[in-house]
């Protein structure tokens, strides 16, 4: 819980219900969504697996430049990467162990296919659409921690070990230990 739920006692973000969690047809306006932060980064969530039968979710993510984000592999999740505005650095095992590195600016995509090892780093401010394999959006909430702004200036929130662990679980995900992407 975060500080901003102590007016509220219930604990629940002022978003909750904004999604309709079944295959329906729904609006958003600007700024309205699923919102959570990790580490630095804010998530929000348009579409979940719920309202698609469990098909795929889109969110946005608002990040600042940063250090990378370590190496990991989603097991049955596909990702993409859009770049709405700002730079990102995407790091990718080929199928053939070939490690590629690839500069994303705006309007620039990538898609991950699942098993595959991949990390990045945000190199300019950067917001970032994506769609991955139903379920998956729902990792940043669960990582993360619930918040009613997505634009509001809050503290990064790091996850400790067990969190994270429970996540990557959860959400058929492996950290792995960091290539050396300098060969990239």
């Amino acid at each position: 819980m975060t500080f901003e739920y102590l007016a509220d006692p219930s604990g629940r973000p002022a978003w909750e219900g904004v999604l309709p969690g079944r295959p329906h047809p729904f609006f958003l306006e600007a700024g309205q969504g699923e919102h959570a932060k990790l580490f630095v980064d804010t998530f929000s969530v348009l579409l979940s697996g719920d309202e698609t039968e469990g098909q795929f979710g889109v969110f946005t993510s608002t990040c600042p430049p940063g250090e990378i984000i370590p190496t990991h592999a989603h097991d049955q999740t596909h990702e993409t990467f859009y770049v709405l505005e700002g730079a990102i650095r995407l790091y990718v095992q080929m199928p053939d162990g070939d490690q590629v590195s690839r500069l994303l600016g705006t309007g620039d995509f990538a898609f991950v296919p699942a098993g595959a090892e991949h990390a990045y780093r945000i190199e300019e401010p950067t917001r970032l659409m994506g769609v991955s394999s139903g379920g998956f959006e729902r990792f940043f909430q669960t990582m993360g921690t619930k918040v009613d702004d997505p634009t509001a200036d809050t503290p990064p929130f790091v996850p400790d070990g067990p969190r994270m662990g429970a996540a990557a679980q959860q959400f058929h995900m492996d950290f792995l230990p960091g290539f050396d992407w300098s060969r990239a």
